[in-house]
């Protein structure tokens, strides 16, 4: 299920290319996008160069300050897109332990949907995303803790949940199975 290292590569060329775009676009220089995203600037012009695989986190504080939704980073724009599970990007947190797939990349969307994968015994913090956005997951399969703004929620098989994706909050996995979720973000930016 793993990326050909072709395919990665790809990715990776067209992430920075993208990046590198949007900042021009913004007329931000990488020392004005480094001090609003908290991004060193070596990391970002080695991203820019596809130089460096970056990390959902680092991916996040830039999306976040551009102001732009995270699968703007990957944009792909087609009139018709198919996703299969298991094949395509994944993305993986820090620590490797939560994994994402992007359903689908759309730039110009307010919407994201995602595959998300949690290990088993594990858990993931995920950066607080942009303000005005919504986060929901619906459970595919296992069962999970969802912590909102300290208040915990359990959910089963097909349980869905929704909430302020600015607000803190983990996916916490206390099974030993992987747990899968759909994730979708609706940006209110």
């Amino acid at each position: 299920m793993k990326m050909e290292i072709d395919d990665t590569k790809q990715v990776v060329l067209q992430v920075g290319a993208v990046l590198k775009r949007l900042r021009k676009e913004k007329q931000l220089s990488l020392e004005d996008l480094s001090e609003i995203s908290g991004v060193s600037k070596l990391t970002l012009g080695n991203i820019e160069r596809g130089e460096t695989n970056p990390t959902i986190g680092m991916l996040w504080k830039i999306s976040k300050s551009l102001s732009i939704p995270l699968m703007a980073l990957f944009s792909t724009e087609k009139s018709v897109n198919l996703s299969r599970a298991g094949s395509g990007l994944r993305i993986a947190g820090d620590e490797g332990n939560w994994v994402i797939e992007p359903i689908f990349q759309n730039a110009n969307s307010e919407i994201e949907m995602y595959r998300a994968y949690l290990q088993p015994n594990s858990s993931y913090i995920p950066e607080k995303h942009h303000q005005n956005t919504t986060e929901l997951a619906t459970v595919m399969s296992g069962m999970i803790t969802i912590n909102v703004n300290n208040e915990s929620y359990t959910l089963n098989e097909y349980d869905s949940i929704s909430f302020s994706a600015n607000s803190a909050h983990s996916y916490i996995n206390t099974s030993n199975n992987v747990v899968v979720l759909h994730i979708l973000l609706k940006y209110g930016i």
